[in-house]
């Protein structure tokens, strides 16, 4: 098979999604652990509860402080107002699923969602069609391939593949229940709302922009339309998936929006049952897979965790059982990820023992005291 050979570009060429732009995570490893800074931090293995509170604010803290150190990556430009935000912006928030918050820095500085939408209307869908369906219709695998890929989609005979490339988003996106476009809208604004906390607002300014420069995603929608896979007016499909992608969030909500899918679907500040237990178990899975795109194999292995990224800088990470952690901060890698996200992300997983994988010996335990 024929490859591309290794380009460099900058995260913000990466994530356009004009016909003419190319997403380079194609070519863009994700961060190691020397350059996440964990190499000092000892993995612990927690398998109960998060520490107590004081611990928590003092590891956020010292991730926050981590973090901040790091100043590489850019922020993006594909479109304009992304381009105006603060590259020192930088908040962080941890929700745990009792309801404590334990925030740092910029954590209330709103953000458009862009594709960590993704994550959260899947589970709205999933909670109104049923396991199986979505399964059938979107997809659970990775596709190996950029997450603006039109290749996947020929390559699987139209069949998106999972929810968290634009194809499997767009693909969710039509199939949320609803008469016409403003119906799909209102559900899935409400439904992230539900997730949030509180009401979320659209952002007028990035909706207009995106709307401008998203023909590869109507291209891809088009092409999912001739397949099938969308039964509804493609250009409806992507007006509303593009409004869901410029709703307004802060890491605060981004974090409470984690610790609800951590939590069996019950949001811990409201104490809705937003979804179902097994939606979440199902997202989370998804998101483990592919959340990170192709790069989801080498996000797993240095921090363990279920996450997904937006290309406005913010980062959702979620600890089954225990929180979720969010994070703020607007320069990219050239993957398209925040990278303070990840450095504090990586931290806390390590010192908080989030890792999921990560486990102490039980036998070298048995017999102290």
């Amino acid at each position: 098979m024929l490859r591309h050979p290794p380009l460099v570009h900058s995260p913000t060429a990466c994530r356009g999604q004009g016909a003419r732009r190319r997403s380079c995570a194609s070519y863009a490893e994700a961060m190691r652990e020397s350059e996440l800074h964990v190499a000092d931090v000892p993995q612990s293995a927690g398998t109960g509860a998060v520490p107590a509170p004081a611990r928590i604010d003092e590891l956020v803290a010292a991730a926050h402080a981590r973090g901040i150190e790091d100043r590489t990556g850019t922020v993006a430009d594909y479109i304009p107002v992304l381009a105006e935000a603060d590259p020192e912006s930088f908040g962080l928030c941890v929700a745990d699923v009792d309801g404590g918050l334990h925030e740092i820095g910029d954590s209330r500085i709103r953000f458009s969602i862009q594709s960590i939408s993704k994550a959260f209307v899947y589970a709205l869908l999933c909670e109104e069609i049923g396991h199986a369906e979505v399964r059938e219709t979107v997809g659970v695998d990775n596709t190996g391939l950029a997450f603006n890929s039109v290749v996947a989609i020929e390559l699987n005979d139209g069949h998106p593949m999972n929810p968290m490339v634009n194809a499997g988003a767009l693909a969710t996106t039509a199939l949320v229940p609803g008469a016409t476009p403003e119906a799909q809208w209102d559900r899935i604004r409400d439904g992230l709302s539900r997730f949030a906390g509180r009401p979320l607002e659209l952002d007028d300014d990035v909706y207009r922009s995106e709307t401008a420069t998203n023909q590869r995603n109507r291209a891809i929608a088009q092409l999912l339309e001739s397949y099938g896979r969308i039964r509804r007016d493609p250009a409806g499909v992507v007006d509303v998936y593009t409004r869901q992608c410029s709703l307004l969030v802060d890491a605060h909500d981004l974090a409470i929006m984690g610790a609800t899918l951590a939590d069996g679907g019950v949001n811990p500040l409201t104490g809705e049952q937003v979804v179902s237990a097994a939606v979440c178990r199902d997202t989370l899975a998804v998101l483990a897979a592919s959340g990170l795109y192709e790069r989801s194999g080498e996000w797993l292995f240095e921090i363990g965790l279920p996450g997904k990224s937006g290309v406005a800088g913010g980062l959702v990470t979620v600890a089954p059982g225990k929180a979720g952690i969010a994070a703020y901060a607007p320069r990219l890698d050239a993957a398209g990820n925040s990278v303070r996200g990840q450095v504090a992300t990586a931290y806390l997983s390590r010192a908080l023992g989030l890792n999921i994988f990560a486990s102490d010996s039980h036998y070298l335990r048995k017999d102290q005291p």
